[in-house]
């Protein structure tokens, strides 16, 4: 399968596309900067809010061969100002869905957030797909509407599109919260391979996150569509050490974007 990574230079992008090309997939990658030192797969530079730039590269793209996905992982992955978020997840995932449509690219898988949820309370139970938009923050608030941007792309278009509400993406977890919220890199990528091949899943939202013994975030939307994580943070519960914000952060689904601290005017820097 060829698929387009855009924010291929991220944290994020970095796991996926050598983990993809590991699976034998044709990955190419996008991004603001250049191509990481010895990066073996082709490179473009643009800003995917810049729907003239991310044509271009589709264009590009067609004339060596058809592209079959497009695994969107650019996005400022902080809170900012409300501008800056709709900009950075709303209008980059327009973007890349007009340039789908132009030139017959079917599926995206996204990262969103469990940010998009983020309000949702701990005491609610387990948190499924089913429940209903809470973000915590402006980033919270793009992820929701990037969501609602492709499930409409799904029912006009035809297009297949995963929204993978990511949890605590890291090399190891880094907080008590993490030993629910951890997202390993192995299964980050088992993630997004079940999201890139699994039949014909129109708009599906999973939740990124390992088999976490402490988890209380549903696996089973993954699970159908292809996803078994086989990590656990409890394997690294002995090196967590006890936070301050510890109880704070397990009120809520999201945690420390919860807290007063990224209280902010919308239209604030």
């Amino acid at each position: 399968m060829r698929v387009l990574v855009t924010g291929a230079a991220g944290s994020l992008g970095r796991v996926v596309t050598v983990g993809l090309a590991g699976l034998g997939h044709d990955v190419v990658g996008l991004d603001l900067v250049p191509a990481p030192e010895g990066t073996p797969f082709p490179w473009h530079e643009a800003d995917c809010a810049d729907g003239d730039a991310v044509e271009a590269v589709f264009a590009s793209l067609s004339t060596g061969g058809s592209l079959d996905a497009v695994v969107h992982l650019a996005g400022v992955p902080d809170e900012a100002s409300l501008p800056d978020e709709l900009t950075s997840h709303v209008i980059t995932t327009a973007a890349l869905l007009d340039a789908m449509v132009a030139h017959r690219v079917h599926r995206i898988v996204y990262a969103s957030s469990n940010h998009a949820v983020g309000r949702t309370p701990r005491a609610d139970g387990d948190l499924t797909e089913h429940a209903l938009p809470r973000p915590d923050t402006y980033y919270g608030v793009a992820k929701v509407a990037a969501e609602a941007l492709l499930q409409l792309f799904a029912d006009r278009h035809g297009i297949d599109a995963v929204a993978c509400r990511i949890g605590s993406f890291l090399d190891r977890p880094a907080s008590v919260r993490g030993l629910s919220t951890w997202l390993s890199y192995d299964d980050g990528v088992r993630m997004v391979e079940a999201a890139l091949t699994a039949p014909a899943p129109g708009f599906a939202v999973l939740y990124g996150i390992s088999a976490n013994t402490r988890g209380w975030w549903d696996l089973e939307p993954g699970r159908r569509l292809g996803y078994e994580p086989q990590d656990d943070a409890e394997d690294f519960a002995d090196e967590v050490e006890p936070g301050p914000d510890d109880e704070a952060e397990a009120e809520f689904a999201g945690g420390p974007f919860t807290l007063p601290r990224f209280h902010r005017p919308a239209l604030g820097s």
